[in-house]
């Protein structure tokens, strides 16, 4: 007669398509009690799914002699049952403090970093960990009071992508005591992990003092709340591909450092789909590797940050990764340097390439063509003082405007027209050997400018715009 955790077990494999025959399968196995009921689970299944089985262990190193005894217990039980065992001990506090990350994140990174090593060496399909329904009901718990992304409060996942196979947990069906139950009968004494009982923990003190409330009202609580997780996950995936649909409508512009999306367009999709978009957009560049410190606070704040009066402003995430918000565009990116006009002269008749590839060409003409439009700017050519130069913006800098008394401030232009900070830095500004600004090209002539119908017959200076990128003007 089949056992009843090998059955629960087995149904749940079923369910979620965890595992298939002729498989390689790396189990972590720490020594304890979850660990060795799924170890052993698996060797129940060999001879059925005709799997190869192979345990590996990560000593840590946080507790010294006894995580040393750990690794011998593992490697020995091996032994015993005839099964390959690749162990490993890392000194995670060092890379911990190398990396200035918690103790926590760093054991997790190294012992995935080596588990997907195993895999690699041994070609294998699975990797196979411990984790059981008290887990899940833990880890969801966890999440709802910290703040997660909404992929996040489904749990642990029964099944995901891992190196070139996947990740799963067939104990999710069962409980922590009908872990240690099958253990029993199996004739074999887990390790005991001091520090799972430490209330330093946020995860240990929901076990101790939330976890056997709940079991109180349903003995079966998680089951419920694996169902919950399950629920989560396919309204996630339906969402997700919603907003996937959704945002490559609304990016502008993408490349692996840099994407800039309308505001506008994307508050015009429904909440939902907007934190799944901005989740998506960390995701790629983040390169999925999001920071621990991350979460849906990150989100909010980016939705906030959209809603707010103020037309721009910066927010700084995690790894460098900046949101910048100019009008009615926003730009995600990794910080960069900033590009910088330098001053160049400009030669009449002559031509020069800005930094973003675009064209300034000046010509002299006895005519005025019959359209002058914001990419052109004419001029008698005896007014304007030479040589002309053409520079970046600088600090007070004004310009006399065409039909107006007075001058104005150059930055009041770009204000005006809703330039993009981050564009103003290398916009080009035309002026002559005076000093006086004539030209801020796209944008505001000065008033050397002379229009077709005050045109007589004289010699003009020309110059022209060229623009490479049609994105380069202003929608007003």
């Amino acid at each position: 007669m089949k056992d009843e955790f090998v059955k629960k077990v087995d149904a749940f494999v079923e369910r979620h398509d965890l595992l298939e025959a002729y498989s390689t399968v790396v189990v972590g196995v720490s020594g304890g009690p979850d660990s060795l009921a799924l170890l052993f689970y698996l060797l129940e299944k060999c001879e059925e799914k005709k799997l190869q089985i192979v345990v590996a262990h990560v000593d840590h190193m946080f507790r010294g002699e006894e995580s040393q005894q750990d690794l011998t217990f593992v490697k020995q039980l091996c032994d015993n049952l005839n099964v390959t065992c690749e162990t490993t001990q890392i000194d995670v506090t060092r890379y911990q403090k190398q990396n200035r990350m918690s103790a926590q994140v760093a054991a997790r990174e190294c012992r995935y970093a080596f588990l997907e090593r195993i895999m690699s060496e041994y070609n294998a399909q699975y990797l196979a960990l411990g984790h059981h329904g008290d887990d899940q009901i833990e880890t969801i718990l966890m999440r709802l009071i910290r703040g997660s992304t909404s992929k996040g409060y489904a749990g642990i996942l029964a099944k995901r992508a891992f190196n070139k196979g996947f990740l799963i947990r067939p104990l999710l069906a069962v409980t922590k005591e009908e872990t240690l139950d099958y253990c029993k009968r199996k004739n074999v004494e887990p390790r005991i992990d001091p520090s799972n009982t430490k209330e330093t923990y946020t995860r240990n003190r929901l076990r101790k003092h939330v976890l056997p409330y709940l079991k109180q009202e349903n003995p079966h609580v998680h089951e419920r709340f694996q169902t919950f997780s399950t629920f989560i996950q396919e309204d996630e995936a339906y969402l997700q591909e919603l907003a996937f649909e959704k945002m490559n409508k609304i990016i502008k512009k993408k490349d692996p450092k840099r994407i800039v999306l309308s505001i506008p367009s994307f508050e015009s999709m429904p909440i939902p789909l907007q934190r799944r978009g901005i989740q998506l957009i960390l995701n790629y560049l983040y390169e999925y590797k999001i920071p621990s410190s991350l979460s849906s606070v990150h989100i909010d704040k980016v939705i906030e940050f959209f809603k707010r009066a103020h037309p721009s402003g910066v927010l700084h995430f995690p790894d460098g990764l900046e949101i910048v918000r100019t009008y009615e565009e926003c730009i995600f990116r990794f910080g960069e340097e900033k590009v910088t006009l330098s001053p160049r002269e400009l030669q009449v008749p002559g031509k020069i390439t800005l930094v973003n590839g675009d064209e300034l060409e000046v010509e002299i003409s006895n005519c005025v063509p019959n359209t002058v439009n914001d990419m052109m700017f004419v001029a008698k050519h005896n007014e304007i003082a030479y040589p002309l130069t053409v520079r970046s913006r600088e600090n007070g800098d004004r310009m006399s405007m065409q039909g107006m008394n007075g001058t104005k401030k150059i930055k009041s232009i770009f204000i005006e027209a809703k330039v993009p900070k981050e564009k103003r830095a290398d916009w080009p500004i035309v002026c002559d050997a005076s000093g006086n600004i004539i030209w801020v090209p796209l944008l505001k002539r000065s008033a050397f400018a002379i229009s077709q119908e005050k045109a007589d017959k004289d010699t003009y200076i020309i110059i022209h715009y060229k623009s490479k990128e049609s994105s380069r003007r202003i929608i007003k």
